[in-house]
């Protein structure tokens, strides 16, 4: 294995043929590089898809209210459901599979705008009424001052945490938003502190312009009584989010005489499942990048193996002399193979430095550009596992497509060998 003459002997049988050699090895070559890029290229999407979800709890659920589609107990259908502050007690003491709720509010309704002025600058930007636990399922990157508190619940103080958007649209001049006050809706409310959002996707610039007041304060002062828009809420640690959700629903369908099996009085949806979704898309992707990428290493590794027969008719004559002189069947054998690996691991290598290296320019392409700040291709990369299981691939490949040309040369015998032109 360390004999320095049997290297020589490989190095010189390989540079007999230099641009044979070359393209045998590119099949090699490209297949690793293929499989890297494949793999880092589906890892680049996973880590955008997760950096966007790190802002939410995964296993929450969000629900709201629609219309009745069935008749149940003396109402007709189509009748309007709005939930209450009652329906929270309830999902409290009788679901214990959910481990926090919320209830929310906002003004104008889903996707609703509302006029804030600030001095002489206005704009016009959703207003939601919160829990200060609305953190622990939509988490925020609080810039300056402090998100919502209980005192300011218990309080019913007219306070407010905007977004960052809000932040350059009103105060333009430079001024400090904590201590200002902006109007919302004709109401005064006193800035806290400001947010950045976490969020990645398209709705992250909807999010940097929202404003978050206490939920007490938002009924209070918008009379809204005891209406709950929708309800946020996690499940257990080891409860699917789905059975929280189906709980939740036959809770309220009670509470609010709808028939058990209308299915859209209650609108939801289920972060949970849409996470596991997007896994069950990424592991499809992995592995469908890491068949094609071995699939075309084997058509490489075939490649080797076709030139190697190739190579050993071309040393007919010298294989003969070596069989006559004494050389074993597994000298033969030996030296053919380390010839295939020899090949196969040294164009492996390149690829695979390759591979790595055009993700590298990728990524660093998306931080010069910014693509990667709001993007859902992010860090585009391979493990260290992954490229020791390359390297296994690649000598395998390399025992795979020498063992059939060493069979062959073993089986030529001398006296043959010494005749043949």
């Amino acid at each position: 294995m360390f004999d320095k003459d049997l290297w020589s002997e490989i190095a010189a049988t390989l540079g007999r043929n230099k641009w044979r050699t070359v393209l045998t090895a590119f099949g090699v070559f490209w297949g690793i590089t293929l499989l890297i890029i494949m793999i880092g290229s589906g890892n680049g999407l996973n880590n955008g898809v997760s950096k966007n979800m790190s802002a939410w709890a995964t296993n929450s659920v969000f629900l709201w209210s629609q219309s009745t589609t069935m008749p149940y107990k003396g109402f007709v259908r189509g009748r309007g459901i709005t939930m209450v502050l009652d329906d929270l007690e309830a999902i409290r003491s009788e679901v214990p599979e959910v481990s926090l709720i919320v209830p929310r509010n906002q003004l104008g309704g889903f996707r609703g705008a509302n006029n804030v002025i600030y001095g002489k600058n206005t704009g016009a930007f959703s207003v939601y009424g919160d829990y200060p636990e609305i953190l622990e399922i939509e988490n925020k990157n609080i810039q300056t001052g402090r998100f919502l508190n209980q005192r300011d619940i218990d309080e019913k103080r007219k306070v407010c945490v905007i977004g960052q958007r809000v932040v350059e649209m009103l105060f333009t001049d430079g001024q400090e938003p904590i201590g200002a006050y902006i109007q919302i809706n004709g109401v005064y409310f006193m800035v806290v502190g400001t947010y950045e959002s976490l969020r990645q996707d398209g709705r992250a610039e909807e999010d940097r312009q929202s404003i978050y007041v206490p939920f007490s304060t938002f009924q209070q002062t918008f009379n809204f009584g005891k209406r709950v828009s929708w309800f946020t809420f996690m499940s257990q640690p080891d409860v699917p989010a789905s059975l929280a959700e189906a709980q939740v629903k036959e809770v309220l369908k009670r509470r609010h005489s709808v028939h058990p099996e209308d299915r859209r009085a209650f609108g939801s949806f289920n972060l949970e499942e849409q996470y596991l979704k997007m896994q069950g898309v990424f592991g499809g992707i992995r592995i469908l990048s890491f068949v094609v990428g071995i699939f075309t290493l084997l058509a490489g590794a075939i490649g080797v193996s076709n030139i190697m027969l190739v190579v050993i008719k071309e040393r007919t004559r010298e294989i003969g002399i070596r069989r006559a002189v004494g050389a074993t069947p597994f000298n033969i054998i030996f030296q053919v193979v380390l010839e295939s690996v020899t090949l196969t691991t040294i164009a492996g290598v390149f690829g695979i430095i390759f591979g790595v290296w055009l993700l590298e320019f990728v990524d660093y392409g998306l931080q010069v550009s910014g693509a990667a700040d709001g993007g859902s291709f992010v860090n585009p990369n391979v493990g260290i596992q992954l490229v020791l299981s390359a390297l296994g691939i690649l000598v395998g490949a390399g025992l795979l497509a020498g063992i059939i040309p060493a069979l062959r040369a073993v089986q030529i015998k001398p006296v043959e060998a010494l005749r043949s032109e």
